[in-house]
């Protein structure tokens, strides 16, 4: 419990220090926002900050804090580390640079703010790379919840399914204040709530469970030989302490701010909030099946939707904790799912230059979209959901060496690039090894995907300073 409470303190010490630094680096002013300058009705609406955190959120959270914290939580409690430090130097600062860039940059989406720092061809990369990504999220984050349903009511997917799509059509077409911007603040505080009362009941020892004291060793049941920390459960954890998807969903919200100061506690803050729920979570999947073996047990048999059941059953009773559980494995999953096509529709608006404050231009984009996320609904995404983890951090790689270029030549007398820099560097590494350490990439042996994951990044360093400190001659 001691160490559980060290970590929260951090994460919530984090926002107000680091994340105070990082904004003052940053340098937010009194120039308008892309809301106020380009208010039409649609994408650029001014909206309450309020509304803006919960929504931003629910956009970057979804299952990704639970699903990720549970799955990394079977290395046991030496993940409390890797989601404080990872949301706090990583994760946060991702998002805060994604977010804020975009918002200096009319609420650009990121392929669009990678190209304009990273050249050309990294900005077709990208355009291709969050289009693929975003349908993929979209189309899973359709058909997991849409299962679930037809599960609990008894209903054949084949009618729940086309209703889901049909909920992701309004929503990726109505302008943001019709539909997003009225349910997900509830959603959100639903989310949280079910946080909050999963730590309670762990902290009050609800069930006679015994929260785990953290710990530097390798508890997870394969062994540390098959199943090491480096990079796998830095990976597994995804979204709980950096992911990639942030970055594609930060620019809806750059189009709803009123004011650049409000950044901090929208980008950066909503951020830590996952943090905490991903600490939640990762304590809860050890304390609940009393170690890493019976987590471990439960996800094999059961899958994590089960286990997110059974552990809000168990910390809060069947009425509460019941119908939280449904809402956090049914409605999270649909409000990224949702902002992942839309995203995707601003994505292309801004590849093709296509203003989108006619119905008719949005569905130019919506319904091409949406036909191919129910198309690909049809089709076993077992095998290429396992690479989005990798995918994702990939992602969080280039867009952290972005803000690291942007940080340099707009403020380059003031070290700001350094901020993004260290993390770049690390998740560079990281995901370097994964795919050639993993069972789904290259299977290679750590005495070889050590070294060459720490080569790439030297390399990336490398380019870095040939980008940037070495265009100066």
């Amino acid at each position: 419990m001691v160490t559980f409470l060290v970590a929260l303190g951090a994460l919530i010490v984090g926002y107000f220090v680091y994340g105070k630094i990082v904004d003052n680096v940053f340098g937010p002013t009194d120039a308008k926002t892309p809301a106020l300058v380009h208010n039409d009705g649609v994408d650029y609406i001014p909206l309450p900050t309020w509304k803006v955190f919960l929504i931003q959120l629910l956009n970057i959270a979804g299952l990704g804090p639970i699903f990720g914290a549970l799955g990394g939580a079977i290395w046991g409690p030496s993940v409390y580390l890797w989601i404080v430090f990872g949301t706090i130097f990583a994760g946060a600062v991702h998002d805060y640079l994604s977010g804020m860039i975009s918002l200096r940059e009319d609420g650009k989406s990121i392929s669009e703010v990678v190209g304009n720092h990273m050249g050309g061809t990294m900005l077709m990369i990208m355009r291709v790379f969050s289009v693929v990504l975003l349908v993929l999220v979209g189309t899973v984050f359709m058909t997991g919840p849409a299962g679930l349903l037809a599960k609990l009511t008894g209903v054949a997917v084949t009618i729940v399914l086309p209703c889901v799509l049909g909920y992701y059509f309004l929503a990726t077409l109505l302008p943001i204040d019709k539909l997003i911007a009225r349910f997900y603040p509830l959603f959100g505080i639903c989310l949280i709530i079910m946080a909050l009362g999963i730590m309670g009941g762990m902290l009050f020892g609800v069930g006679g469970h015994t929260m785990p004291e953290l710990t530097l060793q390798n508890l997870h049941p394969l062994g540390p030989e098959k199943m090491p920390i480096w990079p796998l459960m830095f990976i597994t954890v995804a979204c709980g302490a950096i992911s990639g998807f942030h970055s594609t969903q930060s620019p809806i919200m750059a189009r709803c701010l009123k004011d650049e100061r409000l950044g901090r506690p929208v980008f950066y803050g909503a951020m830590v909030s996952e943090g905490i729920i991903a600490l939640i979570w990762a304590a809860a999947g050890v304390t609940f099946y009393d170690g890493t073996g019976g987590l471990a047990a439960a996800m094999k048999a059961g899958g994590a939707g089960t286990v997110v059941y059974d552990i809000c059953v168990g910390f809060m009773g069947t009425g509460v904790g019941a119908v939280l559980a449904m809402l956090g494995v049914i409605a999270c999953p649909i409000t990224s799912g949702d902002t992942a096509f839309r995203s995707a529709r601003l994505t292309l608006a801004d590849w093709f230059g296509v203003q989108q404050n006619q119905a008719v231009k949005r569905l130019m984009f919506a319904v091409p979209l949406l036909a191919v996320g129910g198309i690909l609904s049809q089709m076993d995404f077992n095998i290429i959901w396992r690479y989005f983890s990798w995918t994702n951090q990939t992602l969080a790689m280039i867009v952290l060496w972005t803000g690291a270029v942007y940080l340099y030549r707009t403020k380059k007398d003031s070290g700001a690039w350094k901020i993004p820099f260290v993390p770049a560097t690390f998740m560079s590494a990281v995901s370097c090894t994964y795919i050639l350490q993993a069972p789904e990439g290259l299977q290679l042996s750590t005495s070889i995907s050590y070294p060459v994951g720490i080569l790439f990044a030297i390399v990336c360093v490398a380019l870095y300073y040939k980008t940037t400190m070495g265009s100066k001659s």
